[in-house]
């Protein structure tokens, strides 16, 4: 979420009958393994999106304003839309969600039926990010104080009750564990859980303060295979995954660690956050190859942070043949009201340049 620095109805599940009125349909993996596709027709379906985790207007993240102001959401979902995409990735806390470990904010759970409804009537799917704790002032006291087994069971329960309210929605095309998960150092035993501050908002979360002796790779997979078997408990049919920094990017060398063979096992797709250097695009296609393993990959963060469009442009195309899918940013506001805007900052004008070529790119998808 490395963005922010330039961006500044039922509790039980989703009702049937909006179900079988939605016009979205299931999104599966082929049966080669390698790409998305419509679960019934079988035609390909390629993933092209906005991550919302905020509104510039408001200032706020989605669950600080869906339940005042829903007409903002309703408009931006139109504005979306009206970008090309077909997809939408949405960011929840824990904090929103778990009242105590072992009960859950039923209110929030209701307003994601609601905000699933809303995807369906506007022809979108939500990659449902979880477990956030952007807002530091919004992480209960309670969960901070858990230890590593006492935490990743509450992580277990946020993520079955997500799963109970959202199975029976075809707009959802995934559920992402955690935005950008890390380990404690091999001799190192760390005292915060959240890091990665940028902005105002932290980004980074450990799995775990301490080792204890345990190889990295032993840690992970305990704890991807402990939520992907929760969501398994309410929901069989949609997809799994967790978005990860690419590390392989940023050492210029190196192999996947949650998409490895030990760790990814019950991840069913890649999902990587790219902001190619200027100058350094091949750099960038040559790292995002490493994630090619079989299963489909989607960039799921990008945007001309530190390249130019043209430079963000060329790199998706040169890795279009390995890439199934490309998930950008929008906060808010269109490219035409960042153009009317009096005195539009750096930032402002490098957004509404790379809406207008997102959309633009958006044709013919």
């Amino acid at each position: 979420m490395v963005l922010s620095l330039v961006a500044g109805l039922f509790s039980s599940g989703f009702g049937a009958e909006a179900a079988e009125a939605s016009k979205l349909e299931r999104i599966r993996i082929s049966e080669d393994g390698r790409h998305f596709v419509f679960a019934d027709s079988g035609k390909v379906f390629r993933p092209w999106g906005v991550n919302y985790d905020h509104n510039e207007n408001t200032g706020g993240l989605i669950e600080d304003y869906w339940a005042d102001q829903w007409e903002v959401i309703v408009e931006d979902f139109d504005e979306i839309v009206d970008l090309g995409a077909n997809v939408i990735r949405i960011h929840l806390q824990t904090g929103r969600f778990m009242e105590a470990p072992d009960r859950t904010n039923a209110a929030n759970l209701e307003r994601l039926s609601k905000l699933l409804a809303l995807a369906e009537e506007k022809g979108l799917y939500l990659d449902i990010t979880g477990l956030g704790c952007y807002h530091k002032h919004d992480v209960p006291e309670w969960f901070n104080a858990l230890d590593e087994a006492e935490r990743w069971e509450v992580q277990a329960r946020f993520w079955e009750a997500i799963a109970k309210t959202c199975r029976g929605s075809p707009a959802v095309f995934c559920y992402d564990l955690m935005n950008e998960p890390v380990m404690a150092g091999k001799d190192k035993v760390e005292t915060e859980w959240v890091t990665g501050e940028l902005a105002g908002k932290s980004f980074v979360q450990r799995l775990t303060l301490d080792l204890a002796g345990r190889e990295r790779e032993e840690v992970a997979k305990a704890w991807v295979d402990r939520l992907t078997a929760a969501i398994r408990k309410q929901d069989q049919g949609h997809l799994i995954t967790v978005g990860v920094i690419p590390w392989v990017f940023h050492f210029g060398a190196g192999k996947p660690f949650f998409y490895s063979e030990s760790v990814g096992e019950s991840l069913d797709f890649v999902a990587v956050h790219f902001y190619p250097k200027a100058g350094e695009v091949d750099k960038a296609v040559a790292a995002i190859q490493a994630y090619d393993i079989g299963k489909p990959i989607v960039v799921e963060e990008t945007f001309p942070l530190r390249c130019s469009a043209d430079e963000l442009v060329q790199f998706m195309e040169e890795t279009d043949d390995i890439v199934d899918g490309w998930i950008s940013f929008y906060w808010g506001k269109t490219a035409e009201e960042y153009g009317a805007m009096e005195e539009p900052t750096i930032a402002d004008a490098l957004k509404k340049g790379w809406l207008e070529r997102f959309r633009g790119l958006s044709v013919g998808r």
